[in-house]
Formats: structure tokens, sequence, C-alpha cells
């Protein structure tokens, strides 16, 4: 396997150390000058991509590249991968699977109802509108070039370093109460999981990838915050609050995620089912930071 990623964030990040054993060779992409050169010392390729212009060297590798995964997010133009390398990816002789990153943001609001893969896109935000669009560019990019496609539809992303204990630490634990609002979650070595198993089985199609239990997000702040022994932060109203506009956006949307088709995909056994066994074994590791 020659594994080229587009975005090399945290994500990718988990998903590449999950498949390095599995690859010749694994290459990624950034804008910024100390990640690509973090990237080089981890043993990786890394290519400069600002997604506004092709890049020659990318268009090199991608020649020998045989599974693509896109982490790199989209804009009012569109994709950017697709905008800068289509006719590089068209091109890819090897090139046999392709996987992209999604959200769950891409169903909108359904006040609370369960929502599966089925379930119609009806998104909310500008930056979900957006996610809809180019799923479906890949979609049509994919089946033109006769290639799987997998779609991840990520809930909300945490793991070491970016998790309610790292927000307790630093002061900026909050509780926030809507009734009735709940989210699923998804630890990030779930994801790369997932997605480790779809590229080396060559999936196609759409996988929830989201934990067992969408919950309230107060109910996770206390649960940390007791494993931490520190005080919990007390609970404050949403509507009452000055939040951004992005921070509200997330409480304008309500679902519950199935997940059926990502344990199937697994084997049926999430490594981390809900943030309860994530946070006490991050918590009883010390590995939450």
């Amino acid at each position: 396997m020659r594994l080229f990623i587009f975005g090399y964030g945290y994500s990718a990040k988990a998903i590449a150390n999950e498949l390095k054993d599995d690859c010749e060779w694994i290459a990624g992409t950034s804008r910024d000058a100390d990640k690509l050169a973090q990237m080089e010392a981890q043993g990786l390729k890394a290519y400069r991509f600002d997604g506004y212009q092709s890049n020659p060297e990318i268009g090199a590798a991608l020649q020998e590249a045989t599974h693509l995964l896109i982490s790199a997010g989209p804009d009012a133009q569109g994709d950017p991968v697709l905008n800068c390398h289509r006719l590089d990816i068209a091109n890819a002789a090897h090139l046999k699977w392709i996987g992209y990153l999604s959200t769950v943001g891409v169903y909108g609001d359904h006040q609370g109802e369960w929502i599966d893969e089925k379930t119609a896109c009806k998104p909310v935000s500008q930056r979900s509108t957006e996610r809809v669009a180019a799923e479906g560019a890949w979609q049509n990019f994919a089946g033109q070039l006769g290639l799987p496609l997998s779609i991840f539809r990520l809930a909300g992303i945490y793991g070491p370093g970016r998790n309610g204990m790292v927000n307790l630490s630093k002061g900026r634990g909050r509780r926030i109460n809507k009734k009735g609002q709940v989210f699923n979650r998804i630890h990030v070595a779930d994801i790369a999981l997932a997605v480790c198993i779809a590229a080396k089985k060559k999936k196609n199609g759409i996988y929830n990838v989201s934990d067992m239990e969408p919950a309230p997000p107060q109910d996770v702040v206390e649960y940390a915050a007791n494993l931490m022994g520190v005080d919990v932060p007390p609970l404050q109203d949403f509507e009452s609050m000055k939040l951004s506009a992005m921070a509200r956006s997330f409480y304008g949307e309500c679902k519950r995620c199935k997940n059926d088709k990502l344990l199937k995909l697994i084997g049926g056994k999430m490594r981390y089912p809900t943030y309860r066994e994530a946070f006490s074994e991050m918590w009883e590791k010390d590995s939450w930071r």
C-alpha cells in the first residue's frame, strides 16, 4: 500500500500511524512549514498544498499511490483537491481506493431523533452545505473512475490532546445546558481503526463513524472533572451564554447517530464505545494531554 493523504491533521496523523506497517510509504500535505518538517521527521513524505494551486511534486507522487485519503475540507469554491489535482488523480494508474473524511453535520438537525446513513442530508450550516457538495463531487468522480469510495461521516472528534480534560486543565471547561441537546462523539483511535479496515478491504459506501451513546455535553464535562478531582463547572443556560457563531451553530443541531454499518465494518467492537471508557483510560495512563 502507498497512501497519499491530503490534509495531514489530527485524524490523518492517527490514521497514518495505524497504517504505517502496511504501507511502503505514506505521504501527506500541509500548508504549514513546521508541520511539513514534523511529517518528514516522522518518516513521511511531505508536500506543501495550500488548496489553491497544484503542486507538480504532488502530481508525481499520486502516480505511484495506491490509496488516497482526503482530509482537507471544502470551501465556497468547492473541494480544493478536485479543483487542483483532478487530472493527476484521474491519471493515477495504480490507484485502488479513495477515502473521504466528512462529518455527521451533513444530516442537519433532527431534533434528537435517530438517523443512519440512509437519512437525507439537510445541512444547516454553510460548512456542512459545502461538505454535502464535496461528498457528491467525490462520488461522481470516483464513479467515473470506477474506484471504490468510502465516505466517513465523523461525529465530534476527541482523543489525546483534544478533550474535555485539556479544557478543564486550562480553565476553559464549561457545562452548557440546552434542554434535550445530545451529541455523538468519536475517539480518534476508532476513526483510525475504521479507515484502516476500509482502506485494506477497498470498501465502497458511507459510514457514520460515531460512538454508542449520544450524550448531553454537560455530562461529559462532569465525568472528566470527577476523574481529575477538580470542581465541576457550574451549569450554565445556553440561551443566556455569550458564544461564538461557530460554537452556537453546533447547538443548532441535535441528532442521535446509528453506527450499525461501522460496527459491521470493524467486526463489532469499538475501542472506545463511549466517552467513559476513553476518558477513564486517558486519565489512568496519563495520555490525555
